[in-house]
């Protein structure tokens, strides 16, 4: 278990959210002020969706229905696949790929402290394998 790269080491911390019955012009407004691409819908402090630019695009512009009219509950990705903040890299990607999503939020215990995506995990392996390039070379 040494060494292994835990979701937690990866994370996002900051994590935007924003409640079921906030407007997508809301989420929208919220995503581009943080230049993030995805964020969290919560009920309290658990996570009950996520919405990501590509529900945006095929579940409002596509439509062509109003974002002002229509709610985060009404868009998001339901219901959200989450990990804890103990598990490896490893199994977020297995995850990932088994649920087919590039984004799972992190929970310790019952409480949201983080996100991981897809490009979180690809990053870390590909400056693993840069390092070990390195101990590798004569």
């Amino acid at each position: 278990m040494a060494g292994m790269v835990l979701v937690r080491d990866v994370m996002t911390k900051d994590v935007k959210v924003v409640r079921p019955d906030s407007s997508v012009k809301e989420v929208v407004t919220t995503m581009n002020k943080f230049n993030i691409g995805s964020i969290v819908v919560v009920q309290g402090d658990m996570p009950v969706g996520v919405i990501s630019e590509r529900d945006i695009l095929r579940r409002v512009v596509e439509p062509c229905l109003s974002p002002e009219s229509l709610t985060a509950r009404q868009v998001m990705t339901s219901p959200v696949v989450t990990i804890s903040e103990t598990a490896s890299i490893e199994e977020a990607a297995k995850l990932m790929t088994k649920k087919k999503v590039r984004k799972i939020p992190v929970m310790k215990k019952q409480k949201l402290v983080g996100i991981v995506t897809f490009t979180d995990i690809v990053t870390n392996a590909l400056t693993m394998l840069s390092t070990l390039e390195e101990l590798i070379r004569p």
